[in-house]
């Protein structure tokens, strides 16, 4: 039976069982909406059926601004349009947190008319959604003259309420999305940083293994063992404490030469001269770069040109351009005692030659009477990246 030959008491309970149908079903959907898209389709859709208007929008709080989002309407209205908020009916439902029933848009002074005027508008009700701190609001417009029914104003602020509801779920789920996400983030921080607390653990016990055989070796005796490994062992502490100001990212040349000087030379570093340009090497190059001038300034205060009192030593370097960056260092010692290549490899020649040599450093070693000289390249790539401990038998 059609609805025409109903009692109008009959249509009127038809139309409004079909409309709460509807807004239960725009409720449901709302529920498990987990995007703000979906909630604004869903809303505009449900706005219009559940009220019988001829045209909706949704509108969006943007900062001071009403942002009108999107419509479903007998023809266009302002979708992707802003409007101050005091400038705009939405506006004032959304800072006053109240409906807006309105039978005359040109009669009501919180319209602004001349907006209206190029549309189909001539009634309308906007509905916010959450009545404080309002983030959004429905407006629902017809194209002649009336008073909304009751029935039709309860409804959309039934939809407004589960609306709001849908946005604070929205936002939650966001919320708890982002939480974990950095919570994953974290923990997969933590994990390489364990991971590279580990390698950087196992780098240094294998250094300082490898300093103790070899230290052991060469001394004549208890007392040598002891003064020589402490030396060495404060040494790598040294280049440690540079690592740490730089939270493990490298260590700058020029400051790692101070610092080991003023360890193998005893603090009596005035007669050294060091020049060059900023050059920051990859922890592990540095650590035995700074090993490897310890060695040659304990050498050089015991029996080379630092033991002498007209003994001067000049360290250089310098970056070479060639197909790959290099960086070249020379150790040069003067005005000393007679030098001659020792007839016993210690420790430190085997620093010297094998160690750098297995960074990728090339290293040229002399013996000559005016004193030692030390000439080391190393390709900078290597300098910055290197991370795998050298063997040191």
């Amino acid at each position: 039976m059609s609805l025409s030959v109903l009692r109008p008491e009959a249509v009127h309970d038809a139309l409004s069982s079909a409309r709460l149908s509807r807004l239960v079903s725009a409720i449901q959907r709302l529920s498990s909406a987990r995007e703000l898209d979906e909630i604004v389709d869903i809303v505009r859709i449900a706005a219009r059926d559940i009220s019988g208007a001829d045209g909706v929008t949704f509108v969006l709080r943007d900062g001071d601004c009403c942002h009108y989002v999107a419509e479903n309407a007998i023809s266009p209205l302002w979708t992707g349009c802003k409007f101050p908020l005091s400038a705009c009916i939405s506006g004032w439902c959304m800072v006053n947190g109240r409906t807006a029933v309105i039978p005359d848009i040109y009669a009501d002074r919180r319209v602004p008319a001349d907006a209206y005027r190029l549309t189909f508008v001539r009634s309308l009700v906007m509905t916010p959604v959450q009545a404080e701190n309002s983030v959004a609001a429905i407006g629902a417009y017809w194209a002649e003259r009336q008073t909304p029914e009751p029935e039709a104003v309860a409804l959309l602020e039934t939809l407004a309420r589960s609306t709001a509801t849908a946005i604070t779920n929205v936002q939650l789920i966001a919320s708890l999305t982002a939480s974990e996400q950095t919570a994953r983030r974290q923990l997969e921080t933590q994990r390489l940083l364990l991971d590279e607390l580990n390698h950087r653990v196992k780098n240094t016990l294998a250094t300082v293994q490898s300093m103790a055989r070899q230290t052991l070796r060469a001394a004549p005796d208890p007392a040598a063992f002891v003064a020589g490994f402490e030396g060495r062992l404060h040494a790598l502490s040294r280049a440690h404490e540079l690592f740490t100001r730089t939270i493990w990212t490298g260590a700058d040349l020029a400051e790692l030469i101070d610092e080991q000087l003023a360890v193998g030379t005893g603090g009596n570093s005035e007669r050294i001269g060091a020049c060059g340009p900023a050059v920051t090497l990859a922890p592990l190059v540095a650590q035995y770069i700074g090993l490897v001038i310890h060695e040659l300034a304990t050498n050089a205060r015991k029996h080379g040109a630092l033991s002498a009192p007209e003994g001067k030593v000049e360290i250089a370097w310098s970056v070479k351009e060639a197909e790959t960056r290099e960086l070249a260092l020379r150790w040069l010692e003067s005005g000393g005692p007679s030098v001659r290549p020792p007839e016993k490899r210690g420790f430190g020649l085997v620093m010297i030659e094998r160690g750098l040599r297995h960074i990728g450093a090339q290293v040229s070693l002399t013996f000559a009477s005016v004193g030692v000289c030390c000439d080391v390249r190393l390709p900078l790539r290597e300098a910055m990246e290197c991370r795998t401990p050298p063997h040191l038998p």
